[in-house]
Parts: C-alpha cells; structure tokens; sequence
C-alpha cells in the first residue's frame, strides 16, 4: 500500500504564511490561522509544503486504502485561498449565504476572506467537522 503524499511536517504554519508572495493570500492565511484554530480549538499543524490543517482522521476505503488527513484546513495558493472542509455537499443554505466562493469535492474556493461572511464561514466548518465525526474519530491536532 502507498503510503499519502500528504503528510503532517514539523514546518511552523505561521512562519509558513509569512512566506506567501500574494499579499492579499498572506494577510487571510492570518486571518484564517486564527478562524480555523478558534473554531476547532485545536493547533494549526504543516501537512505537507502547503497545507495548514487542524485535526486528523484515519479512513480506510472499501478498497483497502488507508491513510491519514487533517480533519479541516486551508491552502493559500496562487489564484485563491482553498479551504478543505467536509461536507460541503450537505451545506447549501450556508453556502448560499456565505458570499463569493466556489466549491469542488470537499474544498470551498475563495479569492478574497473580505468576500465571504466569516460568521457563516465558521459555521460551515464546525459543520463540516461534525459530519466528519460521523463517519471517522477525529483527534486534535
């Protein structure tokens, strides 16, 4: 079995944020540092060279695929700020309400933080984190 690419690393995600060029993605990497730890409660950890993740899980595919992941998180990247959130699919009246994004699999798309309503942002994750409960035991970080 392979093992994720994806893997937890010892790297501090505030000196990580510090890093990014794109001053607008710099200044929500703050502001989501602090979102995402307020509302989970738990400490931002490095996953890999780009992901500030919060928590983790373990999940094993019915193909016999296992791994582990951060339970929620973010990525600023180039275009915009990627947030990975559970459950999107089970959120359309918050999604509705949140303000300017766009979502994939799990992941909720935002150019800019001063687009989107940080109440419902919040909770939308605390949301997405009960759903992953549900189906996995999720760990702090």
């Amino acid at each position: 079995m392979s093992e994720n690419k994806t893997q937890p690393t010892d790297v501090d995600p505030r000196t990580f944020v510090t890093t990014v060029e794109h001053p607008v993605r710099r200044a929500d990497a703050e502001l989501l540092l602090d979102l995402f730890g307020r509302v989970t409660g738990w400490q931002a950890r490095m996953w890999g060279p780009t992901i500030i993740g919060y928590g983790s899980y373990r999940y094993r595919y019915d193909s016999g695929r296992e791994g582990e992941s951060a339970a929620t998180g973010f990525s600023p990247r180039k275009a915009n700020s990627v947030l990975y959130v559970p459950g999107l699919d089970q959120l359309g009246d918050e999604l509705a309400t949140l303000g300017k994004h766009k979502t994939g699999k799990g992941c909720l798309y935002v150019n800019r933080l001063a687009d989107v309503d940080t109440t419902t942002l919040e909770q939308i994750i605390e949301q997405g984190l009960t759903t992953l409960r549900t189906r996995y035991d999720v760990s702090p970080s």
